[in-house]
């Protein structure tokens, strides 16, 4: 009774979250004409910059160079709204940032980025190990900057639903089970080996099988909203929902 109370509150938490998404806080105050707004706009920025750096390295820009320019446009971006026409009540976070960055990347601002970041600016923490890390593994992809920026934006997106469904998890006192879980929750469902599973953390097959399902449900609804935070309105989420999976599935 007490997880299935527990699960009740995450579901209710995730419709109240839908109602006021982080995009759409961006968008209605005007992106800096609120704190409420440059928070969000931090927060938004700080989830997803490292397709952002995966882009501007693709486009021939070395390490140093590609972690100054990634980092000089988002305190550009957070200090003040540099690309007023930009402001869009359709536009999606993820379009957003990329047109913004390639307006930013062509504008005079590259060759004074340096100064540009300093003074009281806010600042996205980029971590220089980290990018060039996550980059090297992906050398040997053929993808253009703009479908490595898709492919990373959507994986990004993925990973940050399962970061919050790990957090929950942990709360609740399940990290074991969590951890035997995640691996398969991406697969097919009767591709699990719930007897396998079960010997190893103590628990029937039946309890398993019905744990993963209930992961799978959650881990759906935290996706759902974490895609909409990206969009400006809830009645988004689906389209870009099903964008984000037909680029992680090598689609158009």
């Amino acid at each position: 009774m007490a997880s299935e109370d527990s699960e009740s509150e995450s579901r209710a938490r995730t419709a109240a979250q839908f109602a006021t998404t982080h995009w759409s806080v961006v968008l209605a105050a005007g992106q800096h004409d609120s704190a409420q707004g440059s928070a969000a706009l931090e927060q938004l920025c700080a989830t997803y910059w490292y397709p952002l750096y995966a882009y501007v390295r693709r486009r021939g820009y070395n390490p140093d160079d590609a972690q100054d320019l990634t980092q000089g446009f988002f305190a550009c971006l957070l200090r003040r709204n540099p690309f007023p026409h930009l402001r869009s009540a359709g536009a999606k976070f993820r379009s957003f940032l990329l047109t913004a960055l390639n307006h930013y990347l062509i504008s005079e601002w590259h060759k004074d980025h340096a100064r540009k970041r300093g003074g009281d600016c806010v600042r996205v923490p980029l971590d220089s190990t980290e990018s060039e890390t996550r980059y090297a593994l992906e050398v040997g992809e053929t993808l253009t900057p703009d479908a490595a920026y898709e492919r990373r934006w959507a994986e990004a997106v993925l990973a940050q639903a399962l970061n919050r469904l790990r957090e929950e998890q942990i709360a609740q006192g399940n990290r074991d089970l969590f951890e035997a879980l995640a691996p398969c929750l991406t697969g097919a469902e009767d591709a699990l080996p719930y007897a396998e599973l079960a010997a190893r953390l103590d628990r029937t097959a039946g309890a398993i099988r019905s744990a993963a399902h209930r992961l799978r449900r959650r881990y759906g609804e935290l996706l759902r909203l974490e895609v909409a935070h990206t969009v400006a309105s809830p009645a988004e989420v689906d389209e870009e929902l099903r964008h984000l999976l037909s680029v992680l599935s090598g689609g158009p």
